[in-house]
């Protein structure tokens, strides 16, 4: 009796078994699942997500500093290497990402794989490996030897441990992947209208509508990162600098801000995450006693724009009419503690509210939460190419030089017009200022003034600013010398994430060994002492 009721639920269940195997796919498939994605959103995404260029850098270029040395606070103010202050680049960029996206890189390679090496989509494809390479100068720049030829590979690969290539190799083949990608756009491609830089839904200021003008902003754009890359070699080898900025120029870079290559945040569905975290706790953050007295000493008609005094730094996200006058401004110095601004009768200006009587970030223009993401401007490119041209590597000499200098000057002053709530700087006070004899060009003081300019430029893009500071030696700050963690010099790369020490630990312990220590007073390649 048992084997005979065991013999029917065995014939039963194998006529059961078959019968749900005739709607198995479509009865265990959600309807509402995404199976497929075209790459091209994945690179809108890309382009969207934010990639950790604000705050850490700015502090040891002496532009904005927290002056309290305690836990997560003490940062590159004190000369400290603390995990947080370098690691939103790694993350943003490589390893997280933000606000909930993946991190762009991951996405650029995904897309990349998902085109594959046959695609006809050779726009696309010229536009993603263009970014990639932007992305990845960053991180070699910031850190030095990083994940590169194995990196994204989890799951095309199953490469979860990849190993860190050298900064060197990797810059040479960021050089060969800026020549190939921009030189293979094709005005006869597809035109992208995801693209967020020059497509469909790109600012009425960069939008194109065919591909042939959308190629054009793309080889501008892939020929003015490669400008940005030749002159990194400046100090390494001026030979090769040259080289690679003359073939830059000759391409094509860009020529105007309708070239620039932006995101614009409207502050509620997308949002400036690390303004965010300004707002919540801005009693700690200040403009920095250099930068303020740069923009006091040549009347910065940008100040405004970017500092301003409030009635409590520790309650600014409401305060809508800080006093940005100027004259009212004053930075903290470096390297002072909270502790000893405060004391009883210290030379230091105190308490205001809840926080110090120093100026703080514009929470309003350009750390409002829906501030303008520029990756690559025209105000940059036109700065390198008046030292390019100071250097004899393009034609034109100091004339040339002149000309550029101005224009990316007078190309900043324009683009403040493009955050909420400002405007351009008028032509009136921009001409007073290219005239003020601390701002106005001079051929012995060329590269000083032009690199000075660039220090201003990049007051939102703290990787850039720490990259030109050590390639170039300007501004000429002094150094911090609260301690001598740093042998009395300044940071000169970002340390690695302390979890890569064991999430990735063979390959972290090369590249650290590679790079002389896993210091901040380690080098990146083209930072020759």
């Amino acid at each position: 009796m048992i084997n005979t009721y065991k013999k029917i639920v065995i014939i039963g269940s194998l006529f059961f078994l078959a019968g749900c195997d005739k709607d198995f796919v479509e009865i265990n498939t959600n309807p509402y699942a995404i199976t497929a994605i075209d790459p091209a959103i994945i690179f809108a995404g890309a382009q969207r997500t934010h990639i950790g260029t604000w705050y850490g850098e700015q502090t040891i270029v002496q532009q904005f500093l927290s002056p309290y040395n305690t836990g997560a606070n003490t940062g590159f103010n004190f000369n400290a290497d603390i995990d947080g202050n370098s690691n939103p680049k790694w993350d943003q960029s490589y390893a997280n990402g933000s606000n909930g996206n993946a991190a762009p890189v991951k996405n650029l390679i995904q897309a990349i794989n998902l085109l594959g090496p046959s695609t006809t989509r050779v726009n696309l494809l010229s536009m993603l490996r263009i970014w990639k390479a932007q992305l990845f100068m960053g991180l070699v720049d910031n850190y030095g030897d990083v994940p590169y030829s194995e990196a994204g590979k989890a799951v095309s690969e199953g490469i979860f441990y990849p190993k860190y290539d050298d900064d060197a190799t990797i810059y040479e083949d960021l050089y060969k992947e800026l020549k190939e990608a921009t030189a293979a756009l094709s005005a006869s491609g597809e035109f992208i209208s995801t693209d967020l830089f020059y497509g469909t839904n790109a600012q009425s200021l960069t939008k194109t509508s065919s591909a042939t003008d959308q190629v054009a902003k793309w080889k501008k754009l892939g020929n003015s990162l490669l400008l940005r890359l030749g002159m990194r070699y400046s100090k390494l080898n001026p030979t090769k600098a040259a080289s690679i900025v003359a073939e830059a120029f000759a391409g094509g870079v860009m020529t105007s801000n309708a070239d620039i290559a932006f995101v614009k945040n409207d502050g509620t569905n997308f949002s400036q995450a690390d303004n965010a975290a300004l707002r919540n706790f801005s009693q700690f953050n200040y403009a920095a006693e250099p930068f303020v007295n740069h923009l006091k000493t040549t009347a910065d008609p940008r100040a405004k724009f970017m500092i301003a005094l409030y009635a409590n730094p520790g309650a600014i996200a409401n305060d809508v009419n800080p006093d940005v006058t100027l004259a009212n401004q004053f930075g903290c110095p470096i390297g002072v503690t909270s502790d000893q601004i405060l004391a009883p009768g210290s030379p230091y200006r105190g308490a205001r509210g809840s926080g110090l009587n120093y100026s703080q970030f514009n929470v309003n223009i350009i750390a409002a939460p829906g501030v303008p993401e520029f990756w690559v401007t025209y105000a940059q490119t036109s700065l390198l190419l008046a030292e390019a041209a100071k250097r004899g590597w393009i034609p034109g000499g100091d004339g040339a030089a002149k000309t550029y200098y101005e224009n990316g000057i007078v190309a900043d002053m324009a683009i403040y017009g493009l955050y909420t709530g400002a405007t351009a700087v008028p032509a009136a006070e921009v001409s007073a200022y290219l005239a003020n004899p601390a701002v106005a060009y001079s051929a012995t003081d060329a590269l000083k003034l032009i690199n000075t300019q660039y220090w201003v430029v990049n007051v939102r893009n703290g990787t850039e600013a720490f990259a030109n500071f050590r390639r170039s030696g300007f501004p000429a700050l002094s150094p911090n010398t609260y301690n001598n963690n740093l042998n009395g010099g300044f940071a000169r790369r970002l340390s690695y994430p302390d979890i890569e020490g064991s999430a990735n630990a063979e390959n972290y312990q090369a590249a650290v060994t590679a790079m002389g220590g896993d210091l901040l007073t380690s080098r990146v390649f083209w930072d020759k002492p």
